[in-house]
């Protein structure tokens, strides 16, 4: 009897429906060959092991540094930000200040004036009470300079004045209030200062002689 060829693989084909041991084993070694290649174990040198070891922690490092620059550089930008928004708003605020002083010293002299100007000035008193509280809840707050030592980041002197009543250097008068945004000046105080007189020290030393 004469076999059919398969077109597709040049080899006869099987139509007798029967089990063939032959192929069936040659299947069998293949999938035991494939097996064996996926569970195969692969060993390396004591010197391979310590380079993937070196290698692995470079790259442990690398990754670390790569992650401080990273949260420096977030720290860094949000600083920034913060410094940005804090010097608008310090802007902001000294141009507010000098219509509080105005009103400040109109307030003053309302003792002075008639019934009528004092029931407006209550009123104008409590919007300044309202302005000074805005100050406060942004941090901005007058500090005091009067018999303080001379600070140039805090005091603007207008004027020195000859006086034996306070050291030299000494703030003995303030025209014009200074305040502050937390720990930094934002507008300095308009101070006179002390200051001996050019003569004193030689009178002194005539005394001391006499």
């Amino acid at each position: 009897m004469t076999k059919k060829e398969d077109p597709h693989t040049d080899k006869p084909a099987h139509d007798d429906g029967q089990p063939h041991p032959e192929t069936d084993m040659h299947t069998a070694e293949q999938k035991e060959k494939k097996e064996t290649q996926s569970h195969k174990t692969i060993t390396i040198s004591e010197h391979e092991m310590e380079q993937l070891k070196k290698e692995l922690s470079e790259c442990k490092d690398k990754y670390l540094r790569s992650l401080a620059e990273s949260e420096n550089a977030r720290k860094r930008l949000q600083k920034e930000k913060q410094e940005m928004i804090q010097y608008a708003t310090q802007n902001l605020v000294v141009d507010f200040l000098n219509p509080i002083d105005h009103m400040e010293s109109a307030l003053k002299f309302t003792q002075q004036m008639s019934d009528e100007v004092k029931h407006w000035a209550v009123g104008f008193q409590m919007i300044l009470t309202q302005f000074k509280d805005v100050l406060t809840m942004n941090g901005v707050a007058p500090f005091a300079s009067e018999g303080k030592p001379f600070d140039p980041h805090k005091h603007e002197a207008i004027e020195t004045v000859v006086t034996t009543d306070f050291p030299p250097g000494t703030v003995i008068e303030e025209t014009a209030r200074g305040y502050a945004m937390g720990d930094k000046t934002i507008r300095p105080a308009r101070v006179k200062v002390s200051k001996t007189s050019a003569t004193q020290p030689a009178n002194n030393q005539n005394n001391q002689d006499n």
